[in-house]
């Protein structure tokens, strides 16, 4: 199969997140790694390292697709961070010019630089054109909770149910990550593959959320298909990886630790 994966996402400054967690996931997973950035997301040290998000154009953006597409045979994508509407339409059409053997969506809902009213926005057009597309989704609780209009997610059912509601969005296939905000003491997922649940869990490394985890998760998961894996072996060893990057995780100066890999 390929061994090339592609990924659309926001740039994160401290490069624990993002497309730079992205693309040195590809390669660790032995894969090579071609990006677009949609939008650059940076922190304000000065500031208590506030958010601050800025937007790519749009045409740079279908600039950058069109670029890496015809000079790469690539025919799975991971799409990450957008963060405005018109990133989600230039993404939803750039996308539709080819085939995809597999599209990974990791629904990143909103970002802490944006304003309320313009993140509603984005979120709803990621849910109209974007999630249609998509081969695998990748929500945590609180993309669960809001992409499947639940009140609460708290148990193990909970999240098998939020998973069949995302699924009704077009989805294939829909992981719902409990991660360290579920109860209990193991870091449980849910992977609804359309008529079937399976779970999966590991035990939780504390109830630190670890910068990146969510997306080294979706784009070891796009690496593994890229390989040829099935989609359920491709989540499994997606868990396994992130487990362990979060277990060898990277103490920074910022308020937040960063996932990482030990040797």
């Amino acid at each position: 199969m390929s061994t090339l994966s592609y990924v659309i996402a926001g740039s994160e400054a401290t490069g624990g997140a993002g497309l730079q967690a992205d693309l040195k996931t590809f390669e660790r997973l032995g894969v090579y790694g071609v990006g677009t950035i949609t939008c650059i997301v940076s922190f304000d040290p000065k500031a208590e390292w506030g958010h601050r998000f800025v937007p790519i154009t749009g045409s740079v953006i279908a600039d950058q697709i069109e670029a890496a597409t015809q000079a790469h045979d690539l025919d799975v994508v991971k799409i990450g961070m957008l963060g405005t509407p018109e990133t989600v339409s230039t993404v939803a059409e750039s996308l539709k010019k080819q085939s995809w053997r597999h599209v990974v969506v990791d629904p990143v809902l909103i970002c802490k630089g944006q304003e309320p009213g313009a993140a509603l926005d984005t979120d709803n057009a990621l849910r109209s054109e974007i999630l249609p597309l998509a081969t695998v989704v990748t929500p945590n609780l609180f993309e669960a909770q809001t992409l499947s209009g639940m009140d609460a997610i708290v148990t193990v059912d909970d999240l098998a149910e939020a998973a069949r509601r995302i699924a009704d969005l077009g989805p294939k296939y829909v992981v719902v990550k409990g991660g360290a905000g579920l109860p209990g003491d193991e870091a449980v997922d849910v992977l609804f593959d359309g008529t079937e649940v399976t779970v999966l869990r590991a035990p939780k490394i504390g109830d630190e959320r670890v910068s990146g985890a969510g997306c080294i998760f979706a784009a070891a998961i796009t690496a593994e298909l890229a390989k040829g894996a099935s989609v359920g072996d491709a989540v499994q060893t997606a868990k396994d990886f992130a487990h362990a990057g979060i277990v060898g995780r990277v103490t920074t100066n910022a308020p937040f630790a960063a996932v990482g890999w030990q040797g």
